[in-house]
Parts: C-alpha cells; sequence; structure tokens
C-alpha cells in the first residue's frame, strides 16, 4: 500500500511537470531539430529514473534537476520592446501631465479594410481632467464559452472617449494562440485609441459580439482610475512586461489600476473566466439592474448599431442609442 501511494505521488508530480516543461521547450525560440531534440531528451530524464526506481524519492532526483533547469531558463526569459511588431501595435502610446490637462501620444486610429488590411496612423490628444464623466466597459465575445476580451473607455464629453485595451503585442507574421499566451510568448501592450478604431474593428470586421456597458462610477475615482492607466503606458515603456492569459491578461490587469482607489475591489473567479464578467459587474451594481440580467444583455448587444453607423463620425453616440441607462450615483 506504502508502495502504491508513493508510486502515485511520484507520476502525479512527474506528469504535470513535464507537460509543463514539454510546452516550454516546444515554445522556445529554436530550429524545430532542436526542440524536438530538447523535448525527446528532457521526457527520457524525467521518466526514465522513476521507472528504475519506481516509488522511491531517488527516482525523482534527475527528474527535479532537469524541471529546474527548465523553470529557470523560462524566469530569465526577459520582455522587450524592441521587435518587428505588427503595424497595428508598432508605437506604444505615452502620456505627458501638465497640470489638469494630460497630453497621449500615440492614440491610435486604425482604418480597416479587413483584418489584415488597414492603415494606421498614430495622433496626440489632450483630455482635461475635470471633463472626464463616465467610463463604460465593453466585453467581446467570439463563441469561446467563458472566454472574452474586455475594453474600458472613458468619457470626456465634447473631447469623445479614449479606450484601453489590454493585447498581446504580436510581431510580424505572428498570430495569437490561447496556449502560448501561458507562457511568455507575447509582450503585453496597451492600445489607446478611439472606439472608431478598437470596438468597429470588433463589431464590423471580425463580426464577434460586442455589449456595451455604462458603469457606475464616480468622476473622482474615473479620473483615479484614468491617471493610473496612464501611469501603466509610461511604466511600460521603460520595463516591457509579458502578457499572461491567467494573472496578467486585459481584465485581470484593469483589477490593478481599481484597487489602490477601492477598499473593496473585489477578488472572483469571473475576473479570470471573463465571460462572465457582465454578470459579475450585474450582480455588483456596476450596471443597470432596472431589468433583468438576460434582457439587460440582450439590449446591449451594439452589432447592428455598429454596422448601420460605420465609418460615420458619429460613430460612438450612435452605438449608444437605446441603451439601458447608466445606473444613477447614491
Amino acid at each position: 500500500m506504502r508502495t502504491l501511494l508513493l508510486l502515485t505521488a511520484q507520476w502525479t508530480l512527474l506528469l504535470p511537470a513535464l507537460a509543463w516543461a514539454g510546452c516550454v521547450l516546444w515554445l522556445a525560440p529554436l530550429p524545430l531539430a532542436a526542440r524536438i531534440t530538447a523535448i525527446f531528451l528532457h521526457a527520457l530524464g524525467t521518466l526514465l529514473p522513476p521507472l528504475v526506481r519506481p516509488g522511491r524519492w531517488q527516482g525523482l532526483i534527475v527528474p527535479m534537476i532537469l524541471f529546474a533547469a527548465v523553470l529557470a531558463w523560462f524566469f530569465t526569459r526577459a520582455p522587450s520592446n524592441e521587435r518587428d511588431w505588427q503595424a497595428d501595435v508598432a508605437a506604444l502610446a505615452r502620456a505627458e501631465f501638465n497640470g489638469d490637462t494630460v497630453t497621449i501620444h500615440g492614440v491610435r486610429h486604425c482604418d480597416y479594410r479587413t483584418e489584415t488590411d488597414y492603415a494606421c496612423r498614430w495622433e496626440s490628444r489632450t483630455y482635461t481632467l475635470a471633463d472626464l464623466q463616465t467610463v463604460d466597459l465593453f466585453v467581446i465575445t467570439w463563441g469561446a464559452p467563458g472566454i472574452a476580451h474586455t475594453i474600458a473607455s472613458f468619457g470626456f464629453g465634447e473631447a469623445g472617449y479614449v479606450c484601453f485595451s489590454i493585447e498581446t503585442r504580436k510581431e510580424k507574421g505572428e498570430g495569437y494562440s490561447a496556449v502560448k499566451g501561458f507562457f511568455r510568448q507575447y509582450e503585453k501592450i496597451y492600445v489607446v485609441a478611439d472606439e472608431q478604431d478598437v470596438i468597429r474593428l470588433r463589431t464590423n470586421v471580425r463580426r464577434e459580439k460586442v455589449y456595451l456597458y455604462p458603469l457606475k462610477v464616480r468622476p473622482a475615482l474615473a479620473r483615479s482610475i484614468f491617471l493610473d492607466y496612464l501611469r501603466e503606458l509610461n511604466r511600460l515603456r521603460d520595463r516591457p512586461q509579458w502578457y499572461n492569459a491567467l494573472i496578467a491578461n486585459c481584465t485581470t490587469s484593469v483589477r490593478q489600476h481599481v484597487v489602490p482607489y477601492t477598499p473593496d475591489a473585489w477578488l472572483d473567479w469571473r475576473l479570470v473566466v471573463n465571460g462572465f464578467i457582465d454578470r459579475l459587474f450585474y450582480e455588483r451594481g456596476l450596471v443597470n439592474r432596472d431589468l433583468p440580467f438576460a434582457e439587460l444583455k440582450a439590449r446591449s448587444l451594439i452589432n447592428e448599431k455598429a454596422l448601420a453607423a460605420d465609418t460615420d463620425p458619429d460613430f460612438s453616440r450612435r452605438i449608444r442609442e437605446g441603451l439601458p441607462p447608466r445606473p444613477p450615483l447614491e
């Protein structure tokens, strides 16, 4: 019985470690032959010792050394801002502060003909903090259960809306993989853009489902969160950071900007399985609760309005027509 328990514990440790290390080695920036060889040798060194000495701790020595070597290499890989980036993430935004005004350099506006055929321009835009009155949340889904992309949009009245979309910064020829998102394959970027860029891309070009929720946020809190986003922009220019699909993604990163200013900021599984983030906001009273949640969600879908607005300069106003109203501040 003791031997059986030791064997079970041994393989319970080894198999997940072997799978993780195999993914790391497969995604390493090495030629294919080198990756296959490394995976083979690592698997051989991990599986053979415990087979030779089953149920004994000595059988774990070599596998532990091999795993530690892969782990050390993984955590010493450094992110960089110096790569051959795709055109839509080629520029990093930065913020310049001047009293009650903020100038954001590198605000993106891409004109999309298709998802891969587009022309981007980068602008400098100045906002007065006293004009910031609203925060809205976009939740974007594309059929994967429980998975969504979130975008925060800050409303400055006549100056319009500025969006923050936390994304993977992809190199030319690189696609997105949910698996790669766990293994330090992408740098993190805060795309700062207008709604006709980041929202129209998802509604009119990719045809993803996009829901728009006006949030109940006091203007003073909105300004604090907005400034925290801007400070992170500047930090990422100096200290690039890896994107992580579990702990540093588009939704968990939003929480880091809220926590310093809201003592009751919560931990919830829906911050990770973020396809349900709108339900969490509904339960917390941050979105309109005059309607049952299912009806609120149905009325918050903006795809038809976005398709009709398309390239209209009044895009932001038109996608908000008929939305359930913002909850009143108490």
